[in-house]
């Protein structure tokens, strides 16, 4: 890129760096999902991706796109969704939420080891982390795994963490 790359938890102190990628690239539509600003939308999500490797929201909606074109590589990205991830631990290996979206993004190719292995990362990084926890949770609470999952809930809605899913989930098994 001729812009960036910039870290994403540093947004908020490059208020004129950011603007001009998510103005122009990382639109509401481009986020969820629905259509491209300049294009293609994992053509937009990679531009964000090359100025912003570790931006969290758009990292997530390329993995999205990937599992909505069904292809490892989205069109109009330039590379396949795990590499943008493989930049992001490059540029920032100490963005413990980067390992956590990468958690998800394996699970949803069935990758449970993959997955577990890059919460367990994302919580050696930042502990404290309420949405880290709440989807560390998620993730024990998909492999049965109760205990781990109540403490990493407990950790989270101690935080005040707003989505009731984590408990309501441990609530059904019987274990909050």
């Amino acid at each position: 890129n001729a812009f960036g790359p910039f870290d994403y938890r540093k947004a908020a102190s490059l208020p004129f760096e950011i603007n001009i990628v998510e103005g122009a690239h990382f639109t509401p539509d481009v986020e969820n999902n629905i259509k491209g600003k300049s294009g293609e939308i994992a053509g937009d999500l990679d531009y964000t991706l090359r100025a912003w490797p570790n931006h969290h929201r758009a990292l997530a909606s390329m993995s999205r796109q990937g599992l909505l074109e069904k292809s490892v590589q989205a069109k109009g990205a330039h590379y396949p969704v795990d590499c943008y991830f493989l930049r992001a631990f490059e540029w920032a290996p100490d963005d413990g939420m980067v390992h956590a979206i990468y958690g998800n993004h394996m699970f949803a190719h069935g990758k449970i080891n993959e997955a577990l292995r890059e919460f367990k990362r994302a919580v050696e990084l930042e502990p404290d982390n309420p949405t880290i926890n709440y989807n560390a949770g998620l993730a024990y609470v998909r492999t049965k795994d109760y205990d781990k999952a109540l403490m990493h809930a407990r950790k989270a809605y101690a935080q005040n963490f707003p989505l009731p899913g984590l408990k309501n989930k441990l609530k059904a098994v019987g274990k909050w």
